[in-house]
């Protein structure tokens, strides 16, 4: 018997079955897989269809697609034939059916399939206990759920199901829809599901397409009764739709809650799996959930997160030691930002500060001076001098720590130009990362180093755990309040989402990280908060501060008088009031505001002398590599008889600390 189908121009003879003297294998040119059994071959050219395949229909009326017909395609119009099935969602390159009113797209072998299920020929089905280790990861055609978490069924053709999913039926009636049937169909408008109200594009839904309303399947018939949950009391399904305020999470709800009768409690189906305690970023302590907040004293309490109010009458998570207190649906926005903890003693027992303390320091000598005036001597670990205390600051020097200006308290090294604040000397050897408390960063010294957090390079200390390098800024917690002398009436609050203007740089803030204080609107970058209060720059003798308001109003004067660009009198500048002269932050700072100069590079480079970080060295030399001006950063060979000197961004440092990369530092004395 020969037949002519339209994906071939030579007819087609039957084939029964294969001939076993040929060790070559034969692929059906509609689904791709072997052929193995009855097909349809042409000798003359090799082509070869499965039996099912040839004899499929070219137009379908799928059961699970009731409105519209599906159309047999063997190419597209614009070349090859390739798509994601909606069935099995793995790619098909062959045969398919596809609706062009609702673009569901199938493999040939998946409409088939599909459709056989509710015809119920699927007496191939067998049920296996085959846990293969190919099987631990699959999940059901039907309702896209772990396939071993059922009974299943597992075909020789990669088609999983489970049994309870081909049983289901493929008409019901439900009381979320009471109007019409629903049918079992693939969900190809992307309906949501009227009781969860999630969107599942893959597999199947009970739908009504008059009405577009869909259920998913395990929305169904969900269990009446929670027990398995943080509440000392089940949880009771209420099978009418009704409008409610979840009182776990304080949120609205207008599908089919679950009911404590014993609390008079309504909430959420996901609400009774709420953790009962968490420990957050957000906070240092462990948080609790609570159903109602108690509050002894009168007054709004805001969200530490959103700085919203918090409705004390429905679920939170709350700290009473610090009255600390925030929505559900904001701590649980990320989950990489909490985590689950039994029990508020056992976080405690585990989270002990150790006995021993290794010091950064310490003290060799103390001479008292005067009267409350003690000049206080130590050793540091990050040099090999004696340092000694300082209170008056006579020079513009900055700290080897953070390479900021020094205004306050200092050690200083008499033999060499070394020098820390005395907060930067007091620094913890190992400090707790706040987004991942679990990890223990160690504090190096004198080191050149990309911050793997705020990405800006440093000379000083980081601190470093493996591949992990970061700033004295970026270690910090940085959701707690600031104040700011550009805004001296409020703290600032951190928002981890907001849309604005930064009153600091008057860039916009384009739903990013910001401080900002709500009752100003006043808002800034969290870059801009860790601009250094004074800063020293060639152009000028002095040194130039960071300045928040505009006292000259003459227009003449808002220019900079580094790049004499104009200058908008409204956001941050640094300026000398000795000369006068203004500057913007970023003509100041240039790329690199965390720099100290003069520090000679440890390790080996192509130079055979070392190294020093210089920056607008005197008369502009030439780049040793690309003949360019050396206007900016730049490495300058320490020998003063060589001339050599090369762009920062032309030296193959640059790419060797981009790689997370620590390069050691060497103070020069007296530069």
């Amino acid at each position: 018997m020969e037949i002519l189908h339209p994906s071939h121009n030579h007819p087609l003879a039957f084939i029964e079955e294969r001939s076993h003297e040929s060790d070559e294998k034969a692929y059906c040119y509609a689904c791709g897989e072997v052929v193995s059994g009855p097909a349809y071959s042409c000798a003359a050219c090799g082509f070869h269809l499965d039996k099912n395949c040839a004899e499929a229909p070219s137009q379908m009326n799928h059961p699970f697609h009731r409105n519209h017909i599906l159309d047999r395609l063997s190419s597209w119009p614009y070349g090859k034939l390739w798509f994601n099935c909606d069935f099995c969602n793995k790619r098909c390159d062959n045969f398919g059916y596809s609706c062009s009113a609702c673009d569901l797209r199938l493999h040939i072998k998946c409409a088939l399939f599909s459709y056989n299920i509710v015809e119920k020929n699927i007496g191939e089905l067998q049920h296996t206990e085959n846990h293969s280790a190919k099987l631990k990861y699959a999940q059901c055609f039907v309702c896209w759920t772990p396939l071993l978490n059922s009974v299943y069924f597992s075909l020789d053709r990669g088609f999983f199901l489970h049994k309870k999913c081909v049983e289901l039926p493929f008409e019901i009636n439900h009381l979320c829809h009471r109007q019409h049937s629903l049918f079992l169909q693939f969900n190809s408008d992307g309906l949501p599901c009227k009781i969860c109200q999630e969107t599942q594009r893959r597999g199947f839904v009970y739908c009504c397409s008059m009405c577009k309303v869909a259920l998913h399947i395990e929305c169904v018939s969900p269990l009446p009764i929670i027990e398995d949950t943080s509440h000392e009391h089940s949880f009771t399904k209420c099978l009418r739709r009704l409008s409610f305020i979840c009182d776990a999470c304080g949120t609205l709800g207008n599908y089919a809650p679950y009911i404590c009768s014993t609390c008079s409690l309504t909430i959420h189906k996901d609400c009774a799996a709420l953790p009962r305690i968490i420990k957050s970023v957000w906070h240092h302590h462990p948080i609790s959930h609570y159903y109602f907040a108690v509050e002894n004293e009168c007054g709004i309490l805001e969200c530490g997160i959103c700085h919203e109010e918090v409705n004390k009458e429905y679920g939170s998570y709350y700290c009473s030691e610090c009255k600390f207190i925030v929505h559900v649906k904001c701590v649980q926005e990320d989950t990489g930002f909490y985590y689950e903890i039994e029990s508020i003693d056992d976080y405690e027992k585990l989270n002990e500060n150790p006995t021993v303390v290794d010091p950064t320091f310490r003290v060799i000598n103390e001479i008292e001076l005067g009267e409350n005036v003690i000049n206080t001597e130590i050793k540091h670990f990050s040099h090999e001098h004696n340092l000694v205390l300082y209170d008056e600051v006579k020079d513009e020097k900055c700290c080897d720590c953070c390479s900021v200006l020094i205004e306050t308290s200092f050690y200083r090294c008499s033999e060499c130009d070394f020098y820390l604040h005395k907060s930067c000397a007091e620094l913890p050897k190992k400090k707790q990362f706040w987004l991942f408390p679990q990890l223990s960063l160690n504090l190096l010294s004198n080191c050149f180093f990309k911050c793997s957090s705020c990405s800006s390079l440093h000379t000083g200390f980081a601190y470093k755990w493996e591949d992990l390098s970061c700033c004295l800024q970026c270690v910090e917690f940085p959701f707690s309040s600031k104040t700011s002398q550009g805004h001296k009436e409020h703290h600032l609050l951190f928002y981890l989402k907001y849309n604005g203007q930064c009153n600091a740089c008057g860039d916009s803030i384009c739903d990013e990280a910001a401080y900002r204080c709500k009752a100003c609107n006043f808002n800034v970058h969290p870059e801009c908060t860790r601009l250094p209060q004074k800063v020293q720059h060639k152009s000028d003798e002095h040194h130039l501060t960071l300045t928040y308001h505009e006292d000259n109003d003459y227009a003449e004067y808002h220019y900079c008088d580094i790049c004499e660009e104009r200058r908008n009198p409204n956001i941050w500048f640094y300026y000398c009031a000795l000369c006068d002269e203004s500057a913007h932050p970023e003509c100041v700072l240039r790329d690199y505001p965390f720099i100290k100069l003069g520090r000679r590079i440890s390790v080996e480079t192509d130079h055979p002398h070392s190294l020093i970080l210089v920056q607008k060295v005197y008369l502009y030399p030439e780049c040793s590599k690309c003949g360019q001006l050396c206007l900016d950063l730049a490495l300058e060979c320490a020998d003063t008889r060589c001339s050599f000197i090369i762009h920062w961004r032309c030296s193959h440092l640059k790419d060797f600390i981009e790689d997370d990369n620590i390069v050691e530092l060497i103070a020069i004395k007296g530069y």
